[in-house]
């Protein structure tokens, strides 16, 4: 019996600078391949510094032999994946986390709210829905971050088959966008509520926020999905670093609906 604990040996195959503190790491595990769904998490091993839950930012589908995480340097073992090469051996552990509830989205329209790297578990979800664009209805996407030089994926935007509204805690030279917080972006943009689910990832007290926004709206809680992020460290609800009340962040989510997360959520502010 394989041992759980144990990480699984990685490649770095490619890195890709996404802000000036976030970067975007092509991994290939070095026996098979990740199967995943889009908002899963695995624990990423930088062997002599730590291991640290992130979410995958790429799709499942179509199907390779890689996958991607985007990271931000928040501690010791951020920065020192940040440090590392092309051809640089890793650990992972995962996938772990119920993701997306990609059948319940099926034929309704679909808004993601992203804050800062909130974007990163977004990403997945985007290219999966993409991919899959007909079981689908609108797709829409706001976000903020807060200078224009932190917004993430700014290339791959102009790609993506979508309203995009977008804005920035502070402004600088040259950017002629939205100022403000993503609750701003509700007055740019159509909302009905009747036949749209939302999806929210960021801090913890943005999704707060927006849900609470979202509910004046009349969105039902059952179609308001969040993204925690939080403390974990095993990834299997044995350790107790996740526990938020009753819940477990790795084992029972990440992703949750405001029904669960508003009874919590103040817990993980």
């Amino acid at each position: 019996m394989k041992n759980p604990y144990i990480p699984k040996l990685a490649i770095i195959k490619e890195v890709r600078d996404e802000a000036p503190d976030v970067k975007t790491f092509k991994i290939s595990l070095r026996d098979g391949a990740l199967k995943y769904l889009p908002g899963q998490f695995i624990e990423l091993t930088v062997f002599g510094y730590g291991e640290f839950p992130t979410s995958v930012s790429s799709s499942p589908v179509p199907k390779k032999d890689h996958f991607e995480v985007t990271i931000k340097k928040i501690g010791d073992a951020t920065n020192a994946l940040h440090k590392l090469n092309i051809g640089s051996t890793i650990g992972v552990r995962g996938p772990f986390g119920n993701g997306f509830p990609l059948s319940a989205l099926k034929r309704k329209n679909v808004m993601m709210i992203g804050g800062g790297v909130g974007l990163a578990p977004l990403r997945s979800l985007i290219y999966y829905l993409l991919a899959n664009r007909e079981k689908y209805g609108e797709l829409k996407l706001l976000y903020g971050a807060r200078t224009p030089d932190d917004l993430l994926f700014k290339d791959e935007m102009v790609n993506w088959d979508m309203e995009i509204c977008l804005t920035v805690d502070r402004a600088e030279k040259g950017w002629t966008g939205n100022v403000g917080l993503v609750t701003k972006l509700f007055g740019e943009t159509e909302i009905r509520p009747e036949n749209t689910a939302a999806v929210i990832c960021g801090p913890p007290i943005m999704i707060k926020v927006v849900s609470e926004e979202l509910l004046k709206m009349d969105f039902p809680e059952d179609r308001i999905i969040v993204s925690l992020e939080r403390l974990m460290k095993c990834g299997m609800g044995t350790c107790g670093h996740c526990n938020i009340g009753a819940k477990y962040v790795c084992k029972d989510g990440p992703i949750f609906t405001c029904r669960d997360t508003m009874r919590f959520l103040e817990a993980a502010l």
